[in-house]
C-alpha cells in the first residue's frame, strides 16, 4: 500500500475511534518520521479502547497481541485502481493499534509480567522506550503530545530513553542496540547517562534471542549508517559481546603498500560505508566478515601476511551464521561470499572457462558490489571492477551458460559406467565448449573418445 494510503487509513482508525467515544492517537516511530518529514515504514495508533472494544469496532481484525492490548487492523482489499494491485494484508499494509497500558515487571527481559490497560496516555508512552518514539499526534488537528520532550531531543539530536535507562533496558535488553541504530541512523548522539547505561550493562545483551539480536544488527548493516553504528558498537562495550570476531579486528595491521587506509577494523568499516544502499542483508553480512579471518592469521615475515585467511574466515562465518541462526540459504550465500572475495585478483589470469564459470556465479551482483567497496576501501584502484564490467557486457548469454553439447545420456550410449566420472568428464567437456574448442555436438563426442576412452 502507498504510504499516504496507509496514513489516511491511520487517520480513518483514529477518526472512527473517536467517533465511538474513544482517545486515539498515532504514536510511536511514526510519528518521529512524520516530524522529520520522513516517510513511516508503518503506523500505529494508540488508544484507550480495549482489544475487545476494537476488535468490535473493526471486525477484520487480527489479534497480534492481545494480552498486550495490540491488535491488527488490515486496510481494506485495494480496488483495481490501487498502486499495488492485489495486494494482500500483512504489517506493511495495516496499521497496529494498541490500548494505552502501564506494564509491571519483566522477568525475562522483554515480556511485561503483567500489563494493566490504562486510560491516560501518559501512562501509555512512559513505559516506551526512547524519548523520539514517545510522543502523540493528532492527525485530524497536528497537535503533537509530548510529556516526555522527545520534540525537543529530536530537535537537539539526542537520543535518550525515557525515564531511568538501566530500567528501560532492563525491561527489554534489545533497547540498547536499538539506541545504537538510532543514533547511526539519524546521526544523533546518544544521552551520556543513556551511554553509560549501555556500557555497564552491555553484557546482558547475551539475554536476548539470537534472533532479534541478528535482526537489529542486520537493519544497522542495511540502513546506509553501518560505519557510524559499528563505532558505537564498539565504544559501549556491545560489539565484542555480540560480534567478538569483529572486535578482534581493531589494532590488526595491514600492508600499507595494499591498505593504506590502516588496519583491518578501519577497513571493514570503510567497506561497509561504500556499500550500495540499499544493500541485500546477505552482502552486508558477507561485507563484515570478508575479512573476519585476518585476526587469527595474522604473521609478519618480510612483510604482514594472513595465510589462509579465506578459508579459516569462512569457517568463522559459518560459526557466526549459525550462531545468529540464519537461514541455511542466507548462510550459503554469506559464505560464497567470503569465499571468493580474493577470486578478483585472479581475473587477469584466468582460463576463459574459469573466467565465465566465474561470471555466472549465483547472485554474481553482490560479488561484484562487494570487491567494488572493499577496492574502494583500500587502494581505490578500481581497474579489475572496470574489467569483470566489461566483460559481463561482451560476453552474450549463449556463450556464458550455452547449452551442453554432450548429456550423461551420450556418455552411457558411449559405453562409459555411471559414477564420479561422469561429473569428470562432462566437466572437461564444458569447460572446452567454454574456451571455444568444441565448436559442435560432434566435436564435444569425439573429444570424449579421445580424452576419455573406455
Amino acid at each position: 500500500m502507498g504510504w499516504n494510503r496507509l496514513k489516511d487509513f491511520a487517520k480513518s482508525i483514529v477518526q472512527t475511534l473517536r467517533q465511538s467515544g474513544f482517545q486515539a492517537y498515532l504514536v510511536g516511530g511514526c510519528v518521529r518520521d512524520l516530524l522529520l518529514g520522513r516517510e513511516p515504514k508503518d503506523y500505529d495508533v494508540a488508544t484507550n479502547a480495549t482489544p475487545e472494544q476494537v476488535m468490535g469496532i473493526f471486525p477484520e481484525t487480527y489479534a497480534v497481541g492481545a494480552q498486550f492490548g495490540v491488535v491488527l487492523v488490515p486496510a481494506p482489499e485495494p480496488d483495481v485502481a490501487s498502486d499495488v494491485p492485489g495486494e494482500v494484508s500483512s504489517k506493511s499494509n495495516a496499521v497496529e493499534v494498541a490500548t494505552f497500558r502501564s506494564d509491571i515487571g519483566y522477568s525475562d527481559g522483554r515480556h511485561p509480567d503483567e500489563v494493566r490497560f490504562s486510560g491516560d496516555p501518559r501512562e501509555d508512552v512512559a513505559r516506551r522506550d526512547f524519548t523520539i518514539n514517545g510522543m502523540l499526534l493528532d492527525p485530524v488537528s497536528g497537535e503533537v503530545l509530548d510529556f516526555v520532550g522527545g520534540r525537543k531531543d529530536l530537535e537537539a539530536g539526542i537520543i535518550r530513553t525515557i525515564g531511568d535507562p538501566e530500567r528501560r533496558f532492563g525491561e527489554d535488553r534489545l533497547r540498547m542496540l536499538r539506541a545504537v541504530r538510532f543514533a547511526a541512523r539519524f546521526e544523533y548522539t546518544i544521552d551520556a547517562a543513556t551511554f553509560e547505561a549501555v556500557k555497564k550493562l552491555a553484557h546482558e545483551i547475551q539475554l536476548v534471542s539470537r534472533e532479534r539480536v541478528r535482526d537489529e544488527l542486520t537493519r544497522m548493516l542495511t540502513e546506509g549508517h553501518a560505519r557510524r553504528a559499528f563505532l558505537l558498537l564498539d565504544e559501549s562495550g556491545l560489539l565484542k559481546q555480540v560480534l567478538p570476531e569483529i572486535s578482534a579486528m581493531r589494532g590488526v595491521e595491514q600492508p600499507p603498500e595494499f591498505h593504506p587506509e590502516g588496519d583491518v577494523f578501519v577497513h571493514t568499516l570503510l567497506l561497509l560505508e561504500n556499500l550500495p544502499h540499499p544493500c541485500p542483508p546477505t552482502l552486508a553480512w558477507g561485507a563484515l566478515l570478508h575479512d573476519v579471518g585476518k585476526p587469527p592469521t595474522f604473521r609478519v615475515a618480510e612483510r604482514i601476511r594472513f595465510d589462509n585467511h579465506v578459508e579459516v574466515g569462512v569457517k568463522m562465518a559459518e560459526e557466526i551464521c549459525g550462531r545468529l541462526r540464519f537461514s541455511n540459504d542466507d548462510t550459503a550465500q554469506i559464505l560464497e561470499l567470503v569465499d571468493n572475495h580474493m577470486r578478483f585478483g585472479h581475473v587477469t589470469r584466468m582460463k576463459e572457462s574459469t573466467l565465465k564459470k566465474f561470471l555466472r556465479m549465483p547472485a554474481f551482483e553482490e560479488h561484484l558490489a562487494l570487491h567494488r567497496a572493499d577496492c574502494l576501501a583500500s587502494h581505490r584502484n578500481l581497474s579489475t571492477y572496470e574489467l569483470v564490467q566489461q566483460k559481463r557486457a561482451e560476453i552474450p548469454p549463449e556463450k556464458m551458460r550455452p547449452t551442453p553439447l554432450v548429456t550423461g545420456d551420450d556418455l552411457i550410449a558411449a559405453g562409459h559406467l555411471p559414477g564420479p566420472k561422469f561429473r569428470e568428464i562432462l566437466t572437461a567437456v564444458e569447460d572446452a565448449q567454454l574456451e571455444g574448442r568444441l565448436p559442435s555436438r560432434d566435436a564435444a563426442l569425439e573429444f570424449v573418445r579421445r580424452e576419455f576412452p573406455v
